[in-house]
């Protein structure tokens, strides 16, 4: 690994490389799905699903948003984060503890409301079951460099 601009960490595996393994650490008889979870801004991330859906083979998974911090997580399949390495994005691994795609999203900050739009809650923006169970990294990781590309068009613009 080697460390990156902002201090953190990253991989120097790209992302084409990276080859997803089954999490063994699942406990038996659970029938959800692990998986890691790739943030973004939610600028880029509104943008990548828009590409994403509008695709040949519309396929994207599950995406929270959270209000708080601005920004929206894709799913994607357990071990992304291992060859993750999008500029402006981080990859939460699951480090064989096996997050889970939950039927109700984590709630953050006070107050009531159910979540996308309060602008203090996380709240699913395609929630399981209307989604692809994930979203395919290789293909997210071309949608998140279009959306790039679009928002410094647009910003450039004029």
């Amino acid at each position: 690994m080697e460390a990156s601009a902002n201090g953190g960490s990253r991989t120097t595996a790209t992302t084409a490389q990276h080859r997803p393994t089954p999490d063994s650490s699942a406990p038996p008889g659970d029938d959800a799905e692990p998986c890691d979870l790739v943030t973004v801004p939610a600028r880029q991330g509104l943008e990548a699903v828009d590409i994403l859906r509008r695709g040949a083979a519309p396929a994207v998974g599950p995406v929270l948003h959270d209000g708080a911090r601005d920004t929206l997580g894709f799913l994607v399949p357990p071990g992304t984060a291992d060859g993750w390495d999008v500029p402006g994005s981080a990859c939460t691994q699951t480090s064989g503890r096996g997050l889970r795609i939950p039927a109700e999203p984590p709630l953050t900050g006070s107050g009531t409301g159910t979540g996308v739009g309060t602008g203090s809650r996380t709240g699913w923006l395609l929630p399981p079951g209307d989604a692809d169970p994930v979203t395919d990294p290789v293909v997210l990781r071309e949608a998140l460099g279009e959306a790039a590309r679009l928002i410094e068009a647009a910003d450039n613009c004029c």
